[in-house]
């Protein structure tokens, strides 16, 4: 008899139910969808949300949705983009622990999250990941960056691989390290494929402790990043071919057709994160099912108790 794979969502989203839920400023959350996502997560005792927008639009929304704000705090800005600051302003304070966005553009939030002056920014760039459970991988499987960083050079890769990975362990473990496969469309470096350079550059950088924490290979293909058959038959020799855990794509538009691929194609939840701030940034879409959503709002719970642990800078 085949034996079922773990429900890794369900474990974490589960444990985190156990945790102190976390203070989240929700940005500008004006949409009726936004409001059911919002109490869904205080359902499960995730978050205590911080509603940040116009107060009359937020008010329609939750009617809307059929939702009590009476026991939630409501602070009543003009717009989007006082939204997207007030929401930076009380988590520089530590006024609350996350950030989540509501009905505005990820660019406008992070416009306010950038900055030095934020008071965000950590010694990493900025990114996203995706936590997957894909019904056709043994395990979960992190996509990174699909939504963040355009076009990426390698050092701005390297914080991608680093913050990918402080989640990876963050959620995992550290007992065992993780398994990063730097994509590209070959397995063997092309000086005519930046791509290939550049993962044969961030393989070195791990070797020099640049990048820490990881087992890190490439360029390797997708298809033999994740399959054993594909990476005997191209007799690869390589402790991460065929069972990577990490797969850092070489940009935005692979990133993100690769992901929504597993997704719309192979019935995969994709949970978004942004990484690399002082605070964890919940990223939801209209897409998602309710397990996604809660299994954002639980990475941000662990990638708080983390921070406040000590455990990520």
């Amino acid at each position: 008899m085949k034996k079922s794979k773990p429900d890794y969502y369900k474990e974490i989203i589960n444990d985190c139910r156990k945790m102190k839920p976390i203070r989240t400023a929700v940005v500008h959350p004006v949409q009726a969808e936004v409001m059911e996502a919002v109490a869904d997560a205080v359902k499960e005792n995730l978050i205590i949300p911080v509603l940040i927008g116009p107060r009359l639009k937020i008010e329609a929304a939750a009617k809307e949705a059929k939702v009590n704000l009476s026991k939630w705090e409501l602070i009543d800005v003009e717009h989007s983009h006082a939204a997207a600051a007030k929401a930076v302003e009380l988590a520089a304070c530590g006024k609350v622990d996350a950030l989540m966005k509501g009905s505005l553009h990820t660019d406008e939030l992070l416009e306010a999250v950038v900055p030095s002056a934020s008071g965000l920014r950590t010694e990493y760039r900025i990114s996203h990941a995706f936590v997957m459970s894909v019904p056709t991988y043994h395990k979960p499987l992190i996509v990174t960056d699909a939504a963040v960083n355009i076009a990426p050079d390698v050092s701005i890769k390297a914080d991608i691989c680093q913050n990918a990975i402080n989640l990876w362990r963050i959620l995992f473990g550290e007992k065992n390290m993780p398994k990063v496969a730097i994509l590209a469309a070959v397995e063997t470096v092309n000086p005519k494929m930046q791509a290939t350079l550049d993962a044969a550059a961030l393989c070195k950088m791990a070797e020099r402790r640049q990048i820490t924490g990881a087992i890190i290979d490439g360029p390797l293909a997708f298809d033999n990043a994740i399959s054993p058959a594909a990476m005997k038959e191209k007799n690869i020799v390589s402790a991460v071919s065929g069972d990577a855990d990490i797969l850092v794509v070489p940009e935005i538009e692979s990133g993100n057709i690769l992901a929504k691929q597993l997704s719309f194609l192979g019935g995969a939840d994709a949970a978004g994160i942004v990484l690399g701030a002082r605070v964890p940034i919940i990223l939801t879409s209209r897409a998602d099912n309710l397990r996604a959503r809660l299994m954002s709002c639980a990475i941000a719970v662990k990638m708080a108790a983390a921070r406040q642990q000590g455990k990520i800078k």
